[in-house]
């Protein structure tokens, strides 16, 4: 029989030796002792869910994001030859740069979260006192910095070869991390909610063609029902928003309202993912 210190009990027995105080105090030490913690905030759990994502991502995705940064860059090796300059020239340099954040960010997070499912992964993060969104924002949040070299490479070297101004490519402070948030969210999604993690790479695959078929041809080259599907697109709005900045006089409220309009995406599909998350770890 093991002994509970008295001193550790609320309301420890008294020096009175009551039998029946004594009893019932060990059961409510008993009880005290087997309450959980409180669960872990959402911030630090999303600051701890970041490095570790992080630095997952640091081994395992450079390699990948060479690959996409060099897809970028021949694409719009390719379109030079094609496209002179002017508008459709701000068109595929930023498209292609914006391809980076989706081959990424949209792809590869939905590969992950298809294997995590498949693997039994989200049980591990289930028994862990972490608010779902936390792990859903984490892992979004390291997929979309980890896209920052390769975008900005490219949209480097996209100005040079169509001789466009680099003069508001600090724009892209604000376009990686909104058109990230939008894309991670929409690839966590479906790698979430898809049944197999097969159709979740299909769906990934799917989805970054469409951003670069939308994204990177210019858009007066569309049909018409194209472009309307091109609007659904999340990364549609960052893409418009950093192709502004290129011209010589940007309209910056227009710049404002797509970034606003892939931030309310961005919100929105993460939302998506954070329900897709619970409704998968549930099961």
């Amino acid at each position: 029989m093991s002994v509970v210190p008295a001193e550790v009990l609320p309301g420890a027995a008294r020096a009175d030796g009551s039998r029946s105080g004594q009893g019932a105090d060990t059961e409510d030490g008993a009880r005290a002792v087997a309450v959980l913690g409180p669960r872990a905030r959402l911030w630090p759990a999303l600051a701890a869910v970041y490095r570790a994502q992080l630095s997952r991502a640091r081994v395992a995705r450079i390699p990948l994001l060479f690959v996409a940064t060099f897809q970028s860059i021949g694409i719009m090796v390719l379109m030079r030859g094609v496209v002179d300059g002017g508008g459709e020239a701000r068109a595929v340099v930023a498209g292609s740069s914006v391809l980076v954040v989706a081959f990424v960010a949209l792809n590869l997070l939905a590969q992950y979260f298809g294997q995590l499912r498949a693997s039994g992964g989200l049980d591990h993060y289930a028994t862990l006192p972490v608010p779902p969104a936390a792990v859903v924002l984490g892992a979004a949040a390291a997929y979309a910095s980890f896209t920052v070299p390769g975008t900005l490479v490219t949209a480097v070297v996209g100005s040079v070869l169509f001789q466009l101004p680099m003069t508001h490519l600090w724009i892209l402070v604000a376009v990686i991390p909104l058109a990230g948030a939008a894309l991670a969210g929409l690839g966590a999604a479906l790698g979430l909610l898809a049944p197999r993690p097969e159709l979740a790479t299909l769906l990934g695959q799917l989805g970054m063609s469409a951003a670069l078929l939308l994204g990177v041809l210019p858009p007066d080259r569309l049909p018409v029902f194209v472009q309307w599907a091109r609007d659904l697109l999340p990364s549609t709005y960052g893409v418009e928003a950093l192709g502004l900045t290129f011209g010589p006089d940007p309209d910056w409220g227009v710049v404002l309202l797509d970034l606003a309009v892939c931030a309310g995406v961005g919100v929105a599909s993460l939302a998506v993912a954070t329900w897709a998350y619970r409704r998968a770890a549930v099961r």
